[in-house]
Protein backbone atom coordinates (compact mmCIF):
# COMPACT_ATOMS: atom_id res chain seq x y z
CA UNK A 1 0.00 0.00 0.00
CA UNK A 2 0.99 3.31 -0.72
CA UNK A 3 1.32 6.16 1.44
CA UNK A 4 1.73 9.94 1.10
CA UNK A 5 3.17 11.91 3.85
CA UNK A 6 1.92 15.22 4.49
CA UNK A 7 4.06 17.87 3.82
CA UNK A 8 4.99 19.82 7.03
CA UNK A 9 3.05 23.14 8.29
CA UNK A 10 3.53 25.23 11.23
CA UNK A 11 0.33 25.70 14.07
CA UNK A 12 2.08 29.14 14.96
CA UNK A 13 -0.43 32.09 14.28
CA UNK A 14 0.37 33.06 10.15
CA UNK A 15 -1.00 36.80 11.72
CA UNK A 16 2.28 37.27 12.90
CA UNK A 17 4.21 36.22 9.81
CA UNK A 18 3.18 40.26 7.64
CA UNK A 19 5.30 40.61 4.75
CA UNK A 20 6.91 44.02 6.18
CA UNK A 21 8.06 41.71 9.20
CA UNK A 22 9.49 38.82 6.72
CA UNK A 23 10.84 41.75 4.43
CA UNK A 24 13.18 42.71 7.92
CA UNK A 25 13.61 39.20 8.94
CA UNK A 26 15.18 38.00 5.21
CA UNK A 27 17.36 41.70 5.17
CA UNK A 28 18.65 40.91 8.70
CA UNK A 29 19.64 37.29 7.44
CA UNK A 30 21.58 39.50 4.49
CA UNK A 31 23.18 41.90 6.86
CA UNK A 32 24.12 39.80 9.55
CA UNK A 33 26.13 36.73 7.40
CA UNK A 34 29.07 39.19 6.61
CA UNK A 35 30.13 37.12 4.05
CA UNK A 36 27.40 38.38 1.78
CA UNK A 37 27.67 41.91 1.47
CA UNK A 38 30.73 41.90 1.02
CA UNK A 39 30.64 39.55 -1.73
CA UNK A 40 28.02 42.39 -3.13
CA UNK A 41 30.82 44.53 -2.69
CA UNK A 42 33.11 42.88 -4.23
CA UNK A 43 30.67 42.49 -7.02
CA UNK A 44 30.47 46.09 -7.40
CA UNK A 45 34.26 47.14 -7.31
CA UNK A 46 35.10 44.45 -9.85
CA UNK A 47 32.55 45.74 -12.14
CA UNK A 48 33.77 49.03 -12.06
CA UNK A 49 37.41 48.23 -12.27
CA UNK A 50 36.65 45.95 -15.29
CA UNK A 51 34.54 48.53 -17.25
CA UNK A 52 37.38 50.61 -16.66
CA UNK A 53 40.76 48.70 -17.11
CA UNK A 54 38.17 47.08 -20.86
CA UNK A 55 37.47 51.07 -21.96
CA UNK A 56 41.84 51.96 -21.15
CA UNK A 57 42.82 49.51 -23.17
CA UNK A 58 40.65 50.13 -26.23
CA UNK A 59 42.32 52.12 -28.90
CA UNK A 60 41.61 53.99 -32.15
CA UNK A 61 43.66 55.45 -34.91
CA UNK A 62 41.22 58.38 -34.77
CA UNK A 63 41.97 60.94 -37.26
CA UNK A 64 39.25 60.01 -39.99
CA UNK A 65 37.14 61.85 -41.65
CA UNK A 66 33.46 61.92 -40.35
CA UNK A 67 30.20 63.21 -42.03
CA UNK A 68 28.01 64.37 -38.81
CA UNK A 69 24.08 64.75 -40.15
CA UNK A 70 21.65 67.23 -38.63
CA UNK A 71 21.41 65.64 -35.25
CA UNK A 72 24.87 65.62 -34.76
CA UNK A 73 25.84 61.76 -35.16
CA UNK A 74 27.90 60.30 -38.07
CA UNK A 75 26.53 59.32 -41.20
CA UNK A 76 27.03 58.71 -45.05
CA UNK A 77 26.64 61.21 -47.39
CA UNK A 78 27.98 59.67 -51.07
CA UNK A 79 26.32 59.61 -54.04
CA UNK A 80 25.42 60.65 -57.54
CA UNK A 81 23.83 64.08 -57.89
CA UNK A 82 22.60 66.14 -61.21
CA UNK A 83 21.22 68.97 -59.71
CA UNK A 84 20.55 72.40 -60.05
CA UNK A 85 19.53 75.22 -57.63
CA UNK A 86 15.62 75.81 -56.91
CA UNK A 87 14.74 79.27 -55.25
CA UNK A 88 11.41 79.24 -52.87
CA UNK A 89 8.48 76.76 -53.87
CA UNK A 90 8.79 74.21 -56.89
CA UNK A 91 8.61 70.49 -57.31
CA UNK A 92 10.33 68.37 -59.30
CA UNK A 93 9.01 65.29 -61.20
CA UNK A 94 10.59 61.82 -63.05
CA UNK A 95 9.99 58.88 -63.96
CA UNK A 96 12.39 55.66 -62.76
CA UNK A 97 12.80 52.87 -65.95
CA UNK A 98 15.38 50.84 -64.21
CA UNK A 99 18.31 50.14 -61.61
CA UNK A 100 21.37 47.97 -62.22
CA UNK A 101 24.46 46.81 -60.91
CA UNK A 102 27.19 48.35 -63.59
CA UNK A 103 30.26 46.37 -61.54
CA UNK A 104 28.79 42.26 -61.75
CA UNK A 105 28.54 41.87 -58.53
CA UNK A 106 24.95 42.10 -58.21
CA UNK A 107 22.31 44.54 -57.11
CA UNK A 108 22.17 45.54 -53.47
CA UNK A 109 18.93 45.50 -51.75
CA UNK A 110 19.12 49.02 -50.54
CA UNK A 111 20.49 50.48 -53.87
CA UNK A 112 18.49 53.67 -54.77
CA UNK A 113 17.37 55.79 -57.13
CA UNK A 114 15.41 59.12 -56.95
CA UNK A 115 15.08 62.58 -56.81
CA UNK A 116 16.48 64.64 -53.76
CA UNK A 117 15.85 68.50 -52.05
CA UNK A 118 19.35 69.08 -50.88
CA UNK A 119 19.51 72.25 -48.45
CA UNK A 120 23.04 72.27 -49.38
CA UNK A 121 25.55 70.51 -50.77
CA UNK A 122 27.83 70.26 -47.23
CA UNK A 123 28.24 66.65 -46.53
CA UNK A 124 25.58 66.24 -43.59
CA UNK A 125 23.45 68.93 -44.88
CA UNK A 126 19.67 67.95 -44.62
CA UNK A 127 17.53 66.56 -47.15
CA UNK A 128 14.72 64.93 -48.38
CA UNK A 129 14.13 62.10 -50.73
CA UNK A 130 11.79 60.33 -53.05
CA UNK A 131 13.76 57.29 -53.81
CA UNK A 132 12.95 53.39 -55.97
CA UNK A 133 15.25 49.90 -54.64
CA UNK A 134 15.19 47.07 -55.81
CA UNK A 135 14.27 45.19 -52.60
CA UNK A 136 12.49 47.53 -50.95
CA UNK A 137 9.86 48.98 -52.89
CA UNK A 138 9.52 53.20 -52.93
CA UNK A 139 9.95 55.01 -49.73
CA UNK A 140 10.45 58.42 -48.73
CA UNK A 141 13.84 59.16 -46.46
CA UNK A 142 14.69 62.31 -45.13
CA UNK A 143 17.83 63.51 -42.52
CA UNK A 144 19.26 59.87 -43.38
CA UNK A 145 17.94 58.10 -40.31
CA UNK A 146 13.99 59.02 -40.87
CA UNK A 147 12.19 56.67 -43.60
CA UNK A 148 8.52 55.89 -44.55
CA UNK A 149 7.71 52.90 -47.20
CA UNK A 150 5.43 53.86 -50.20
CA UNK A 151 4.16 51.17 -52.88
CA UNK A 152 6.30 47.54 -53.59
CA UNK A 153 6.98 48.16 -57.13
CA UNK A 154 9.89 46.86 -57.69
CA UNK A 155 11.50 49.42 -60.76
CA UNK A 156 14.18 46.72 -62.16
CA UNK A 157 11.05 45.77 -63.38
CA UNK A 158 8.40 48.31 -63.54
CA UNK A 159 8.73 51.61 -63.86
CA UNK A 160 7.59 54.31 -61.48
CA UNK A 161 6.87 57.88 -61.45
CA UNK A 162 8.29 59.92 -58.33
CA UNK A 163 7.47 63.48 -57.31
CA UNK A 164 8.71 65.82 -54.62
CA UNK A 165 7.20 69.11 -53.96
CA UNK A 166 8.24 71.97 -51.75
CA UNK A 167 6.27 74.65 -50.58
CA UNK A 168 8.32 76.27 -47.43
CA UNK A 169 9.76 73.99 -45.48
CA UNK A 170 7.69 71.77 -45.96
CA UNK A 171 8.30 68.81 -49.01
CA UNK A 172 5.74 66.17 -49.93
CA UNK A 173 6.37 62.89 -51.68
CA UNK A 174 4.24 61.51 -54.62
CA UNK A 175 4.56 58.64 -56.54
CA UNK A 176 2.75 56.94 -59.40
CA UNK A 177 2.44 54.21 -61.79
CA UNK A 178 1.01 56.58 -65.16
CA UNK A 179 2.09 60.23 -64.37
CA UNK A 180 -1.29 61.53 -63.80
CA UNK A 181 -2.83 59.08 -60.33
CA UNK A 182 -0.46 60.37 -57.94
CA UNK A 183 -0.43 58.75 -54.28
CA UNK A 184 1.33 60.94 -51.14
CA UNK A 185 3.90 58.66 -49.49
CA UNK A 186 5.08 61.28 -46.67
CA UNK A 187 4.83 65.21 -45.89
CA UNK A 188 7.84 66.21 -43.57
CA UNK A 189 8.86 69.71 -42.79
CA UNK A 190 12.64 70.54 -42.63
CA UNK A 191 13.26 73.26 -40.10
CA UNK A 192 15.58 75.82 -41.09
CA UNK A 193 15.94 75.05 -44.97
CA UNK A 194 16.98 77.75 -46.67
CA UNK A 195 15.29 79.72 -49.61
CA UNK A 196 17.52 78.28 -52.32
CA UNK A 197 18.08 74.86 -52.46
CA UNK A 198 19.57 71.83 -54.95
CA UNK A 199 17.58 69.78 -56.32
CA UNK A 200 17.81 66.89 -59.26
CA UNK A 201 18.50 63.18 -59.61
CA UNK A 202 20.65 61.42 -57.42
CA UNK A 203 21.87 57.82 -57.17
CA UNK A 204 23.31 55.59 -55.06
CA UNK A 205 24.26 51.82 -53.33
CA UNK A 206 25.53 51.02 -50.18
CA UNK A 207 29.14 49.08 -50.38
CA UNK A 208 28.69 45.29 -51.03
CA UNK A 209 29.56 42.99 -47.69
CA UNK A 210 30.35 39.29 -48.16
CA UNK A 211 30.77 37.73 -44.51
CA UNK A 212 32.26 33.97 -43.74
CA UNK A 213 32.04 32.77 -40.27
CA UNK A 214 32.80 29.64 -38.76
CA UNK A 215 34.25 28.49 -36.22
CA UNK A 216 37.91 29.25 -37.04
CA UNK A 217 37.25 32.69 -37.04
CA UNK A 218 35.33 35.58 -39.06
CA UNK A 219 36.53 36.88 -42.71
CA UNK A 220 34.76 39.89 -43.87
CA UNK A 221 34.69 41.38 -47.10
CA UNK A 222 33.73 45.43 -47.61
CA UNK A 223 33.82 47.79 -50.66
CA UNK A 224 33.09 48.25 -54.17
CA UNK A 225 29.25 49.08 -55.28
CA UNK A 226 28.30 50.43 -58.92
CA UNK A 227 24.95 50.58 -59.62
CA UNK A 228 23.51 52.44 -62.80
CA UNK A 229 19.60 54.03 -63.08
CA UNK A 230 17.83 55.67 -65.98
CA UNK A 231 15.26 58.30 -65.65
CA UNK A 232 12.72 59.69 -68.20
CA UNK A 233 10.48 62.70 -68.11
CA UNK A 234 12.68 64.70 -65.78
CA UNK A 235 10.25 68.35 -65.11
CA UNK A 236 11.55 71.08 -62.11
CA UNK A 237 8.72 73.66 -61.54
CA UNK A 238 9.99 76.46 -60.10
CA UNK A 239 12.33 79.43 -60.25
CA UNK A 240 15.88 78.22 -61.46
CA UNK A 241 17.66 79.86 -64.71
CA UNK A 242 20.51 77.57 -64.59
CA UNK A 243 21.26 73.99 -66.00
CA UNK A 244 21.94 70.88 -64.89
CA UNK A 245 25.25 70.02 -63.13
CA UNK A 246 26.78 66.82 -62.08
CA UNK A 247 28.30 66.43 -58.65
CA UNK A 248 29.91 63.52 -56.70
CA UNK A 249 28.63 64.31 -52.91
CA UNK A 250 31.31 63.24 -50.86
CA UNK A 251 34.16 62.22 -53.61
CA UNK A 252 35.02 59.59 -55.63
CA UNK A 253 35.32 56.86 -52.62
CA UNK A 254 32.14 55.25 -50.99
CA UNK A 255 33.51 56.58 -47.25
CA UNK A 256 34.05 53.18 -46.12
CA UNK A 257 36.00 50.46 -48.10
CA UNK A 258 39.09 50.27 -47.67
CA UNK A 259 41.82 51.74 -49.68
CA UNK A 260 42.31 49.27 -53.23
CA UNK A 261 38.42 49.36 -52.90
CA UNK A 262 37.54 52.77 -54.45
CA UNK A 263 35.43 52.66 -57.03
CA UNK A 264 35.65 55.46 -60.12
CA UNK A 265 33.75 58.55 -60.50
CA UNK A 266 30.06 58.58 -61.05
CA UNK A 267 28.70 59.59 -64.85
CA UNK A 268 25.90 61.50 -66.06
CA UNK A 269 24.36 61.33 -69.44
CA UNK A 270 21.59 62.45 -71.23
CA UNK A 271 19.94 60.58 -74.37
CA UNK A 272 18.66 62.97 -77.94
CA UNK A 273 15.26 61.27 -76.28
CA UNK A 274 15.84 63.30 -72.88
CA UNK A 275 16.67 60.06 -70.98
CA UNK A 276 19.06 60.48 -68.15
CA UNK A 277 21.62 57.59 -67.13
CA UNK A 278 23.49 58.44 -63.58
CA UNK A 279 26.40 55.89 -62.66
CA UNK A 280 27.48 56.09 -59.29
CA UNK A 281 28.18 54.75 -55.94
CA UNK A 282 27.73 55.43 -52.00
CA UNK A 283 24.76 56.28 -49.76
CA UNK A 284 22.94 58.35 -48.16
CA UNK A 285 22.31 57.01 -44.62
CA UNK A 286 22.98 56.60 -40.94
CA UNK A 287 26.89 55.49 -40.59
CA UNK A 288 26.47 51.69 -38.96
CA UNK A 289 30.12 50.97 -38.87
CA UNK A 290 31.79 52.48 -35.95
CA UNK A 291 32.19 51.60 -32.38
CA UNK A 292 29.45 51.26 -29.87
CA UNK A 293 31.19 53.74 -27.60
CA UNK A 294 28.13 53.06 -24.68
CA UNK A 295 28.93 49.24 -24.96
CA UNK A 296 32.45 49.28 -24.52
CA UNK A 297 31.73 51.33 -21.27
CA UNK A 298 30.13 47.87 -19.90
CA UNK A 299 32.60 45.01 -20.11
CA UNK A 300 33.05 44.68 -16.57
CA UNK A 301 29.18 43.99 -16.10
CA UNK A 302 29.95 40.37 -18.02
CA UNK A 303 32.27 39.52 -14.68
CA UNK A 304 29.65 41.37 -12.30
CA UNK A 305 27.28 38.69 -13.51
CA UNK A 306 29.52 35.66 -11.52
CA UNK A 307 29.02 37.47 -8.00
CA UNK A 308 25.36 38.06 -8.32
CA UNK A 309 24.64 34.32 -9.46
CA UNK A 310 26.34 33.29 -6.73
CA UNK A 311 25.10 35.85 -4.23
CA UNK A 312 21.22 34.84 -5.08
CA UNK A 313 21.99 30.81 -5.18
CA UNK A 314 23.74 31.38 -1.59
CA UNK A 315 20.99 33.57 -0.02
CA UNK A 316 18.28 30.40 -0.40
CA UNK A 317 20.63 27.07 -0.90
CA UNK A 318 22.32 27.98 2.58
CA UNK A 319 19.59 27.69 4.53
CA UNK A 320 18.71 23.91 2.88
CA UNK A 321 21.96 22.73 3.30
CA UNK A 322 22.24 23.85 6.91
CA UNK A 323 18.63 22.62 7.94
CA UNK A 324 17.34 26.35 8.33
CA UNK A 325 14.79 26.26 5.91
CA UNK A 326 12.79 24.66 8.46
CA UNK A 327 13.12 26.98 10.76
CA UNK A 328 12.06 29.97 8.68
CA UNK A 329 8.90 27.71 7.63
CA UNK A 330 8.07 26.89 11.21
CA UNK A 331 8.17 30.82 11.89
CA UNK A 332 6.64 31.39 8.76
CA UNK A 333 3.84 29.34 6.98
CA UNK A 334 3.37 30.83 4.14
CA UNK A 335 5.95 29.87 1.91
CA UNK A 336 5.09 31.97 -0.68
CA UNK A 337 5.50 35.05 1.26
CA UNK A 338 8.86 33.61 2.35
CA UNK A 339 9.71 33.47 -1.63
CA UNK A 340 8.58 36.72 -2.51
CA UNK A 341 10.21 38.22 0.57
CA UNK A 342 13.39 36.34 -0.01
CA UNK A 343 12.98 37.27 -4.49
CA UNK A 344 12.14 41.13 -2.72
CA UNK A 345 15.06 41.75 -0.81
CA UNK A 346 17.94 39.78 -2.97
CA UNK A 347 16.70 42.31 -6.04
CA UNK A 348 16.74 45.10 -4.34
CA UNK A 349 20.27 44.96 -3.00
CA UNK A 350 21.91 43.58 -6.33
CA UNK A 351 20.17 46.17 -8.02
CA UNK A 352 20.86 49.08 -5.81
CA UNK A 353 24.51 47.94 -6.16
CA UNK A 354 24.17 47.47 -9.28
CA UNK A 355 23.18 50.79 -9.92
CA UNK A 356 26.09 52.36 -8.39
CA UNK A 357 28.75 50.16 -9.98
CA UNK A 358 27.41 50.55 -13.72
CA UNK A 359 26.97 54.19 -13.33
CA UNK A 360 30.62 54.21 -11.77
CA UNK A 361 31.64 52.30 -14.46
CA UNK A 362 30.41 53.93 -17.50
CA UNK A 363 31.90 57.51 -16.40
CA UNK A 364 35.05 56.13 -15.97
CA UNK A 365 35.16 53.64 -18.98
CA UNK A 366 33.77 57.49 -20.83
CA UNK A 367 36.65 59.16 -19.67
CA UNK A 368 39.18 56.34 -20.45
CA UNK A 369 37.71 55.96 -24.30
CA UNK A 370 38.45 60.11 -24.33
CA UNK A 371 41.82 59.51 -23.59
CA UNK A 372 42.23 57.10 -25.90
CA UNK A 373 41.26 59.27 -28.41
CA UNK A 374 37.31 58.04 -29.07
CA UNK A 375 36.24 61.61 -28.71
CA UNK A 376 34.54 64.71 -30.50
CA UNK A 377 34.14 65.18 -33.52
CA UNK A 378 34.88 62.14 -34.57
CA UNK A 379 33.11 60.54 -31.67
CA UNK A 380 30.14 62.52 -30.17
CA UNK A 381 30.21 62.63 -26.23
CA UNK A 382 27.76 60.01 -24.60
CA UNK A 383 26.41 61.90 -22.03
CA UNK A 384 24.64 59.36 -18.43
CA UNK A 385 21.35 61.02 -17.85
CA UNK A 386 20.73 60.63 -21.73
CA UNK A 387 19.62 57.61 -23.42
CA UNK A 388 21.05 55.48 -24.74
CA UNK A 389 23.60 55.37 -22.19
CA UNK A 390 20.94 55.95 -19.14
CA UNK A 391 19.29 53.14 -20.82
CA UNK A 392 22.45 50.75 -20.73
CA UNK A 393 23.18 51.97 -16.94
CA UNK A 394 19.81 51.57 -15.40
CA UNK A 395 19.12 48.14 -17.68
CA UNK A 396 22.58 46.49 -17.16
CA UNK A 397 21.87 47.21 -13.23
CA UNK A 398 18.33 45.23 -13.94
CA UNK A 399 20.52 42.47 -15.38
CA UNK A 400 22.12 41.90 -12.77
CA UNK A 401 19.69 42.01 -10.33
CA UNK A 402 17.69 39.43 -12.42
CA UNK A 403 19.90 36.86 -12.96
CA UNK A 404 20.36 36.86 -9.08
CA UNK A 405 16.67 36.16 -8.94
CA UNK A 406 16.50 33.97 -11.59
CA UNK A 407 20.08 31.98 -9.18
CA UNK A 408 17.83 32.44 -6.10
CA UNK A 409 14.68 31.16 -7.66
CA UNK A 410 16.43 27.97 -9.30
CA UNK A 411 18.12 27.71 -5.93
CA UNK A 412 14.95 26.66 -4.77
CA UNK A 413 14.05 24.51 -7.10
CA UNK A 414 17.22 22.75 -7.06
CA UNK A 415 18.47 23.30 -3.32
CA UNK A 416 22.14 22.55 -4.07
CA UNK A 417 24.62 25.84 -4.32
CA UNK A 418 26.89 24.40 -6.85
CA UNK A 419 24.20 22.78 -9.67
CA UNK A 420 22.40 26.48 -9.07
CA UNK A 421 25.13 27.99 -9.62
CA UNK A 422 26.49 25.91 -12.92
CA UNK A 423 22.84 25.85 -14.27
CA UNK A 424 22.66 29.77 -14.21
CA UNK A 425 26.20 30.28 -15.74
CA UNK A 426 25.44 27.99 -18.63
CA UNK A 427 22.03 29.86 -19.40
CA UNK A 428 23.30 33.36 -18.93
CA UNK A 429 27.31 33.23 -19.70
CA UNK A 430 27.83 30.23 -22.15
CA UNK A 431 25.68 31.33 -24.62
CA UNK A 432 27.45 34.58 -24.68
CA UNK A 433 30.91 32.56 -25.51
CA UNK A 434 29.54 30.18 -27.77
CA UNK A 435 28.23 33.05 -29.64
CA UNK A 436 31.78 34.54 -30.82
CA UNK A 437 32.41 30.48 -32.30
CA UNK A 438 29.27 29.33 -33.64
CA UNK A 439 28.05 30.43 -37.64
CA UNK A 440 26.39 33.45 -37.65
CA UNK A 441 22.73 32.08 -37.78
CA UNK A 442 23.35 29.51 -35.13
CA UNK A 443 25.28 32.10 -32.96
CA UNK A 444 22.38 34.65 -33.28
CA UNK A 445 19.42 31.85 -32.66
CA UNK A 446 21.44 31.27 -28.90
CA UNK A 447 21.28 35.32 -28.16
CA UNK A 448 17.73 35.40 -29.02
CA UNK A 449 16.47 32.32 -26.72
CA UNK A 450 18.83 32.29 -24.14
CA UNK A 451 18.74 34.67 -21.26
CA UNK A 452 22.34 36.16 -22.94
CA UNK A 453 19.95 37.92 -24.95
CA UNK A 454 19.71 40.55 -22.20
CA UNK A 455 22.94 41.62 -23.13
CA UNK A 456 21.39 44.00 -25.64
CA UNK A 457 20.69 45.90 -23.35
CA UNK A 458 24.26 47.66 -23.47
CA UNK A 459 23.68 48.43 -27.09
CA UNK A 460 24.19 52.18 -27.61
CA UNK A 461 24.54 52.09 -31.72
CA UNK A 462 21.06 52.24 -33.41
CA UNK A 463 20.51 49.76 -36.28
CA UNK A 464 17.96 51.93 -38.58
CA UNK A 465 15.74 49.17 -40.71
CA UNK A 466 16.62 51.14 -44.05
CA UNK A 467 20.56 50.07 -43.53
CA UNK A 468 22.02 46.58 -44.11
CA UNK A 469 24.91 45.51 -41.73
CA UNK A 470 26.18 42.53 -40.33
CA UNK A 471 25.26 41.39 -36.87
CA UNK A 472 28.45 40.28 -35.76
CA UNK A 473 28.49 39.03 -32.02
CA UNK A 474 31.96 39.87 -31.74
CA UNK A 475 30.99 43.15 -32.43
CA UNK A 476 29.10 43.87 -30.16
CA UNK A 477 26.17 43.30 -32.28
CA UNK A 478 22.63 41.69 -30.80
CA UNK A 479 19.69 40.27 -32.96
CA UNK A 480 17.16 41.62 -30.73
CA UNK A 481 16.57 45.26 -29.59
CA UNK A 482 18.09 46.37 -26.23
CA UNK A 483 14.20 45.81 -24.26
CA UNK A 484 13.19 43.08 -26.23
CA UNK A 485 16.25 41.17 -25.31
CA UNK A 486 16.02 42.21 -21.74
CA UNK A 487 12.48 40.55 -21.75
CA UNK A 488 13.44 37.36 -22.41
CA UNK A 489 16.02 37.20 -19.11
CA UNK A 490 12.52 38.81 -17.43
CA UNK A 491 10.69 35.85 -19.07
CA UNK A 492 13.25 33.21 -17.97
CA UNK A 493 13.02 34.98 -14.43
CA UNK A 494 9.35 34.37 -14.36
CA UNK A 495 9.31 31.01 -15.20
CA UNK A 496 12.01 30.17 -12.49
CA UNK A 497 10.05 31.92 -9.48
CA UNK A 498 6.84 30.30 -10.83
CA UNK A 499 8.64 26.98 -10.62
CA UNK A 500 9.73 27.55 -7.65
CA UNK A 501 7.00 28.51 -5.76
CA UNK A 502 5.39 25.55 -7.09
CA UNK A 503 7.90 23.78 -5.64
CA UNK A 504 7.36 25.27 -2.41
CA UNK A 505 3.78 24.66 -1.97
CA UNK A 506 4.18 20.93 -3.39
CA UNK A 507 7.59 19.79 -1.34
CA UNK A 508 8.05 19.70 2.37
CA UNK A 509 11.71 21.64 3.45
Amino acid sequence: MTTTATPYRSRLHPARAGFGRLLHAEWTKFRTVRVWPVVLAVAAAVTVLICQLGASGSSTSGGGDVTLGPDGKPVVDVFRFTHRPLTGDGSVTVRVTGIKSADGKGLEPWAKAGIMVKSSLVLGSSYAAVLATPAHGIRMQWNFTDDTAGSKTDVTRTPRWLRLTRTGDHLTGYESADGHNWSKIKDIRLTGLPRTVQVGLFLGTPAHQNVHRAFGGTSEKYGGGLVRGTYEHLALSGSSTTSWTNTDVGGASPGGPAPGNAVPPGTTAVSTTGTYTLTGHGDIAPAQDGPDLVQMSFQGVFVGVLFMVTLGALFMTVEYKRGLIRTTFTATPARLKVLAAKTTVIAAVTFTAGLLATALGFTLAQHALHANGFGPPEFPEVSLLENPALRAVVGSAALLSLVAVLALALGAVLRNSAGTIATVVVLVILPQILSFAFPLPAAQWLLRVTPAAAFAIQQGVTHYPQVQYNCLPESGCYPLAPWNGFAVLAAYTAAALLLAAWRLRRRDA
